[in-house]
């Protein structure tokens, strides 16, 4: 049976939730990672964190840079767009390697425009019909805003830290959402680099040279990112006894001063990106098939692993930025004043 007779009332059937429900099951997908990774989180980690309202918010913000993408403004379309893969063969192709790209995501687009214009062979010419959002150039940034979003929610727990000591009650509040907001939209990042074909150019069908015959059908990315969770019913109360307490990563200093967060995060792509063919193989032998006997348990393990593997990473994120937030020194200072300010203004 051809490859379109085999998936094309799925390949629809996605494509109709997508239309009605806005990616729905892609949503499904990225809240179970995000609620793996509360799961994760040892207890003592901020407690305000589990609190029922908290933990649905950073559930719930897992899709907002999907929400994001479903927009036509150019700007945000531009900018969002980028931030949700990272073709790692690309890197290869402009004579980069993952290990030696900078971690200042500017630095390292200087680094890729000249690679690209250095072998401008490895690159086809672009459609400028298929790209008004001007993205098509790049290989992608995820790992870059993985490490920001760390840099983001690290700053928001120093604030907290120092809100805590000499804050108003309102202010704290303030810097707890703040937290709660951060710790939702990163996992969205984190969870898209745990699926293998966020991190290859064969993100919509095998490219290129195939002498394994891959498919090249371009609804595979759509299928795995939602449509096989929906059907196989994976679910986050399934997944949740497997959980293990997470723990923070070991962020060592590197000798060419590479940032140690950006390097374990890279690591983390590159890991998942070995696992592109493992899951191609997996399609062509009718694994991802999903019939009346249900899903292949081959298939739905590597899937699940993929969620669990999204979520540890995500907690361990989320356990380091809070370990390495000292309070604030600058607002510390700034509130000491105040406090001061205060009792003498007391009678």
């Amino acid at each position: 049976m051809k490859i379109f007779d085999r998936y094309a009332w799925l390949a629809l059937a996605v494509s109709l939730l997508m239309t009605v429900a806005a990616r729905a099951w892609d949503y499904e997908g990225h809240r179970t990672v995000n609620q793996l990774a509360l799961a994760a989180l040892p207890p003592d980690f901020p407690a305000f964190v589990r609190e029922s309202a908290n933990a649905e918010r950073v559930a719930f913000l897992s899709g907002e840079p999907d929400r994001w993408r479903n927009t036509t403004d150019l700007p945000i379309k531009h900018f969002n767009g980028v931030d949700h893969y990272c073709n790692l063969e690309q890197l290869t192709d402009a004579g980069l390697t993952p290990a030696t790209v900078s971690a200042l995501r500017y630095e390292f687009a200087l680094q890729f425009a000249a690679g690209r214009a250095a072998h401008a062979a490895n690159f086809p010419a672009l459609d400028p019909t298929k790209n008004s959002d001007r993205t098509r150039e790049w290989p992608g940034f995820a790992p870059w805003a993985i490490a920001e979003y760390y840099g983001k929610l690290k700053s928001a727990f120093s604030y907290w830290n120092a809100f805590r000591e000499a804050g108003t009650p309102e202010e704290i509040a303030n810097a707890q959402a703040d937290i709660i907001y951060v710790m939702g939209v990163m996992g969205h990042y984190v969870g898209d680099c745990a699926q293998p074909l966020h991190t290859t150019k064969h993100h919509n069908g095998w490219v290129g040279e195939n002498p394994q015959g891959y498919t090249k059908w371009a609804g595979l990315h759509s299928w795995i990112d939602g449509g096989f969770i929906g059907r196989a019913g994976i679910k986050f109360a399934d997944l949740v006894p497997r959980v293990e307490s997470a723990a923070p990563l070991v962020l060592a200093a590197s000798v060419d001063e590479r940032d140690p967060l950006f390097s374990a995060v890279m690591t983390y792509v590159v890991t998942q990106q070995k696992l592109v063919e493992p899951l191609y193989a997996l399609e062509k032998k009718g694994a991802l098939k999903i019939d009346a006997a249900g899903a292949n348990p081959e298939a739905r393990k590597f899937i699940e692993a993929r969620l669990l593997v999204g979520g540890d990473m995500l907690a361990r994120i989320w356990l380091t930025a809070w370990q390495q937030a000292g309070p604030d020194v600058y607002l510390r200072a700034q509130l000491l004043k105040r406090s001061v300010a205060r009792a003498k203004a007391t009678p």
